[in-house]
């Protein structure tokens, strides 16, 4: 029998290759013939032919991280978390010799995908965050089409900025619209794709286009991006339930591409005309009328509401509420709602991309460079940029982005700022739709300052921050970039050399002239792993004791300055997800400025200390590994592969843990390869 898995584990390192070797081995016990394809942070690592997949018996992929399955249709496919594959790799091999698996069809998931290898985060934000992402390119797209429409051949009349029919900017401006239409069916279709994958894609759209059509439930205004989140919502998780019926195999082949997507249309779309929608328009007339109610008088409190509505949620159903209101204001001839709109909405991710670009204790080298591109967003007005900025710190980012949103609105109601195109952003000042340039860019550019200013306050430097580290890295340098050390080459060899200690020295006294780090060849553990990188007693009791312990010991041999940041990065990388990998086993990692060399420094606690494994277990068998950060290598995700699967002996283990001397454990760790 052949049997083709498939391991992978959101970070891509240690399950990943756990898992893979647990499989092989109870293949190879089992008697079948079984080849396991890895998709690692390294990348898909022995991947299948075709001739592989034709000629396999079943399929199983034990993972928490999405595999594109539409390679497998026809074939038995078991779907499990990664933990699975790990902790019971016999027992999954048994059912797929047993038959005891069904056959994956196209656009289906299999019915054995039990949800287990979901991505460990928040499922409804996982969901909704997946129907925007897809949703913002329509609304770039009919934005500044309009924009350009607008500036480009509009006329000005008592109404606003008019297009003459029949032009080509008519024609344009049509283009933009068309755009927009295709908004709420979007995000509520990627939303209910999200739950229910592809057979839930119809009805999510076909439920968002009722949603923002209110003539199917009796309403002019229609219910909007709220309605288009609750549509998705309902078609996601009603396509779910009805893939989860039990229907014999001749009708498996036709439920995800007719069953389904009728079905759920259905249950739908009646859901929404006869109950949901009419209250969710009315919710929506009624913020609009109570928006309405609050100018003249209360222009200064509306100012404040619509900048705080507009940064709250970051072109979610809140911020949207504000949108559509300025956008109804410019039908009735009043620009100024949309100009305090139009600021708002760029402040967030301005404000975000000058902070991270300009503070480097507070954000990590990746948020930085991202920072960038959410700068680059703020100037098209896609307020959207500053999400990822949120998500990993909502705490600090959303209340610092609204008060400079709150400011900008304020200085721009004050100023008379003016916008006759629904968007946002400089770019709307450039093409010529905004009233009071000057007060615009004046009010952008405080609000952007307040609330860079307000977020650099208020977050902590990088050591705190651990949702966005990848890989190990999420500490920045305190005093600055621009120490590393240069790479040797033996051009007649090929050979990467490491520096020496007195080299070291030397390059450090120059800071700022090189940039790369020593390139030391990995090919097995014992090449960046010398006897006195080994402690067979360690003696700290608690985690961070431990940590510190073994950071000394690099400090010691000069792998790591004493005076960096490396530990910062250790333990953002704990706080992202603990590498007590389990059976007494934890792999911290990290890559930081103030390694100076790769290194391993490998401990033994033999009474164990709490590590938070998954698997409850004590580490006893601790490895750290220190990487540079700007290393081009992928050092620490080979060392993490080696160890994973050698680490899955149990001999292996066992032997570790009974050394007596340095120099056994070094020739133990010499068969890591």
């Amino acid at each position: 029998m052949k049997i083709l898995a498939i391991t992978s584990c959101p970070n891509g390192i240690a399950h990943t290759y756990m898992a893979a070797e647990n499989l092989q081995k109870a293949g190879a016990k089992l008697g079948v013939d079984l080849k396991v394809e890895t998709q690692g942070s390294i990348g898909v690592e022995n991947q299948f032919t075709e001739q592989d997949i034709r000629e396999a018996d079943g399929i199983i992929i034990a993972a928490d991280k999405t595999v594109v399955k539409d390679r497998f249709v026809g074939k038995k496919l078991l779907v499990v978390g990664v933990q699975e594959g790990i902790r019971r790799p016999e027992e999954l091999i048994q059912r797929m010799m047993r038959g005891d698996v069904p056959v994956y069809q196209a656009q289906s998931k299999s019915v054995e995908d039990t949800g287990e290898n979901k991505p460990k985060q928040n499922p409804i934000y996982r969901h909704l965050m997946n129907g925007v992402s897809y949703m913002v390119p329509f609304i770039v797209i009919g934005g500044l089409l309009i924009a350009i429409a607008l500036t480009m051949g509009g006329v000005k009349t008592p109404g606003g900025l008019v297009i003459p029919e029949g032009s080509i900017w008519k024609t344009i401006e049509s283009i933009g619209g068309a755009a927009f239409t295709f908004m709420v069916p979007i995000l509520a279709g990627f939303i209910a794709m999200s739950i229910a994958d592809r057979p839930g894609l119809a009805p999510g759209m076909v439920g968002g286009f009722i949603a923002a059509n209110g003539s199917f439930y009796g309403s002019e205004a229609g219910a909007g991006f709220i309605g288009g989140i609750i549509a998705g919502f309902l078609a996601g998780y009603v396509a779910l339930a009805i893939k989860k019926i039990k229907v014999p195999r001749s009708l498996q082949p036709i439920m995800p591409i007719i069953v389904i997507p009728v079905l759920a249309s259905l249950v739908v779309g009646l859901i929404f005309v006869f109950v949901i929608g009419a209250p969710v328009a009315d919710l929506f007339e009624a913020l609009t009328a109570w928006l309405a109610g609050m100018q003249g008088t209360s222009s200064i409190l509306l100012a404040l509401i619509l900048g705080a509505m507009i940064s709250f949620d970051m072109g979610g159903p809140v911020n949207k509420v504000a949108f559509l209101f300025g956008s109804a204001m410019i039908g009735e001839g009043n620009y100024e709602i949309m100009g305090q709109i139009a600021v708002a909405i760029c402040v967030p991710p301005i404000a975000m991309g000058l902070a991270a670009m300009m503070n480097k204790r507070k954000f990590t080298p990746s948020e930085r460079e991202a920072g960038k591109a959410t700068f680059t967003m703020g100037l098209f007005g896609i307020t959207e940029g500053a999400i990822p900025f949120a998500a990993q710190d909502p705490l600090r980012v959303i209340p610092s982005i609204m008060v400079g949103s709150m400011t900008g609105s304020v200085i721009a109601m004050f100023g008379s700022v003016g916008d006759s195109v629904a968007h946002g952003g400089p770019i709307v000042a450039v093409l010529g739709a905004v009233d009071n340039v000057l007060m615009f860019f004046i009010a952008v550019m405080v609000g952007a300052a307040v609330s860079a200013m307000m977020v650099s306050l208020l977050k902590k430097d990088v050591a705190a921050v651990t949702p966005a580290a990848v890989g190990g890295g999420a500490a920045g340098n305190p005093a600055g970039s621009g120490e590393g050390l240069a790479a040797d080459e033996d051009a007649g060899a090929g050979v990467p050399l490491a520096r020496n200690s007195a080299e070291v020295s030397s390059i450090e006294s120059n800071k700022g002239t090189v940039t790369e780090p020593p390139v030391i060849r990995v090919e097995k553990l014992t090449d960046i792993v010398t006897p006195e990188l080994i402690n067979l007693n360690l003696v700290g009791t608690t985690q961070d004791a431990v940590i510190d312990e073994m950071i000394g010991i690099l400090e010691r041999n000069g792998s790591v300055r004493a005076d960096g940041d490396f530990k910062q990065a250790i333990l953002a990388r704990e706080q992202e997800s603990s590498t007590g990998i389990g059976l007494n086993i934890a792999i911290p990692h990290g890559k930081s400025d103030a390694v100076l060399k790769p290194s391993v420094v490998f401990g033994i606690k033999q009474d164990g200390v709490d590590w938070k494994s998954l698997d409850g277990s004590e580490a006893k068998l601790i490895f750290m590994i220190a990487v540079p950060r700007n290393s081009k290598q992928n050092a620490h995700l080979k060392v993490l592969q080696m160890l994973s699967r050698k680490l899955m002996d149990d001999d292996f283990r066992e032997a570790l843990l009974a050394v007596t001397t340095k120099e056994q454990a070094y020739q133990l760790l010499d068969q890591v390869h």
